[in-house]
């Protein structure tokens, strides 16, 4: 027999397992479904959509060795700045689900927003479907720049004004039809989209205005009870316009969707079109929709375009005035905010900026409120 001690001889009575009671087993059990549930959780889709700073492109620039914006039927001008649109990445639409560790990190990151999924995507909306819609928006956006950047530099731009429909409610319902094409306001004619916004500027909101249109083939007379538009007299159509531009201007742009890119395409176009190098060697960023009157529009995603922004490089960002609300108290240190409400603004500022008399222009504040719009409709 062996005097060899066994191990269970060497363990003293403090050195024995603690009994197995029903409690260490139930916390030990809890213990270890907890642990899969969250790295289940970690893995399975958060109902949820995460924005965080997307690529910025220059609109003065090119991608992988295209123009973004090149123009014929016209002497352009090269410049030494940059005019960055920006973007938004989002994660947690239809064919991007979200996982928990992706939106705990867009919750603790101050450069991403984290919202519930419907609130950012329509529930009934393809992946398909949302990325046909934003590729839609940017075509738009891209012919709404084109008008208002040409018409900023004093271009006509001759357009057909097709009468897509009214809207209910408005002197125009029962009175124009779809396919009217508009000729004239008031006997005075209107070749042009911006002609027929320019006449009705001069009309006090609630008048009967005369409306040119043919129909038909045969030009006919209409009269129309205006709308009040807030600053403007509003016919209460639905116009789908088709420019004939004096210049050719094509944008190329791959992988990016929507309508915010407005603004900055058509600042790059006036920037090209003339002789003054305006950015002159600055980099400003900025974001918002264009409408063909030269109106700055408010966009989704402010506070991401800005730290986008200001992580390639720019140092001064154009805003829409209607988004002034979020970005107060939420721009990145080094970069400095500039409200616009117009193209005309925009350009200003982008000139000012150029010069390095930026100081002085417009900065958001608390309280902005969002500008009306002179839209037909």
């Amino acid at each position: 027999m062996s005097d060899t001690p066994s191990f269970d001889d060497l363990l003293t009575e403090d050195d024995a397992p603690p009994p197995v009671t029903r409690r260490s087993l139930t916390f030990g059990i809890s213990l270890l479904a907890t642990t899969l549930l969250v790295a289940g959780l970690a893995v399975l889709p958060a109902p949820y959509a995460v924005r965080a700073p997307g690529p910025t492109e220059d609109t003065l620039g090119d991608q992988g060795g295209t123009p973004l914006i090149s123009i014929t039927g016209a002497e352009t001008f090269d410049s030494t700045g940059e005019l960055r649109l920006t973007t938004v990445s989002v994660a947690g639409g239809p064919g991007y689900p979200v996982n928990l560790a992706q939106v705990v990190q867009g919750w603790f990151d101050g450069s991403r927003s984290v919202r519930p999924v419907e609130e950012v995507f329509p529930p009934d909306r393809t992946k398909e479907e949302t990325e046909e819609q934003g590729q839609a928006e940017m075509i738009s956006s891209q012919e709404n720049a084109t008008v208002a950047a040409l018409t900023e530099l004093g271009y006509d731009v001759p357009a057909t004004l097709t009468v897509q429909g009214a809207s209910p409610g408005t002197g125009a319902a029962g009175v124009v039809e779809p396919g009217d094409v508009i000729v004239s306001l008031d006997g005075d004619p209107v070749p042009t989209y911006q002609d027929l916004i320019d006449g009705l500027a001069a009309v006090t909101p609630g008048d009967d205005v005369t409306l040119g249109v043919v129909r038909d083939g045969e030009e006919t007379d209409l009269t129309v009870t205006t709308s009040d538009g807030g600053d403007t007299a509003l016919l209460g159509v639905f116009i789908d316009p088709a420019f004939d531009f004096p210049v050719d201007v094509t944008i190329q742009i791959d992988d990016i969707g929507g309508p915010s890119a407005g603004t900055m395409f058509a600042l790059g176009i006036v920037d090209q079109l003339t002789p003054e190098d305006e950015a002159n060697g600055v980099s400003i960023a900025g974001t918002g929709t264009m409408s063909v009157e030269g109106d700055v529009g408010a966009i989704g995603g402010i506070q991401q375009k800005l730290y986008g922004a200001l992580r390639d490089g720019s140092t001064w960002f154009l805003a829409p005035q209607a988004n002034c609300p979020e970005v107060v108290g939420n721009v990145p240190d080094g970069l400095h905010v500039v409200a616009v409400s117009t193209l005309a603004d925009a350009r200003e500022a982008m000139t000012a900026i150029g010069a390095g008399e930026g100081g002085s222009l417009p900065r958001c504040e608390a309280r902005a409120e969002r500008p009306q719009s002179s839209s037909v409709a």
